[in-house]
């Protein structure tokens, strides 16, 4: 006997997207009998062991939507949506520089960045070092020019020329 009120669709996720998924998550269910047509889903369980024959790890989705087509052991394919206005949907963007461009301070840690031949001074969170580059968790968005081991008598608004290596 099947309880069709709590249907569930139990699909294999790669490891490497596993972090992009999580409990509550929204998703779309397309049965495989019904191409045309796909349900609601919410992540009910990421199972916490993975299958290392395989890479993969199991996660349940709940079909929100009742319908009498839907029967037990059918197969399916779950697509699993991003939630716009959620910060957390999408695994977090790290920024990385060069361990000597980060300046210590009395005041923090700072990185001279470039901007239009000039520098400017950005005070940064500094996170975990990775080698020789350090995490900034804070202060930058990625992509900026950074000075590499700025000299102490170095000022706000100072000409400079980047050096291509």
């Amino acid at each position: 006997m099947a309880d069709l009120g709590t249907l569930e669709v139990e699909v294999d996720v790669n490891e490497a997207y596993i972090a992009q998924v999580r409990n509550g998550q929204p998703s779309r269910i397309t049965l495989d009998a019904y191409p045309d047509t796909s349900f609601a889903g919410r992540v009910r369980q990421v199972v916490p062991t993975a299958d290392r024959q395989k890479a993969t790890v199991q996660v349940k989705v709940s079909i929100l939507d009742r319908d009498p087509r839907i029967l037990p052991e059918m197969g399916a394919k779950v697509t699993f949506e991003r939630e716009s206005d959620n910060p957390t949907a999408a695994a977090a963007r790290r920024v990385l520089v060069p361990r000597g461009a980060v300046a210590q301070g009395t005041n923090g840690a700072r990185v001279w960045i470039v901007e239009q031949g000039r520098v400017s001074s950005r005070e940064v969170e500094v996170g975990p070092e990775r080698g020789e580059q350090v995490e900034i968790r804070r202060g930058l968005s990625g992509g900026e020019t950074v000075v590499l081991d700025p000299p102490g008598s170095l000022e706000d608004g100072a000409r400079v020329r980047v050096a291509t290596s």
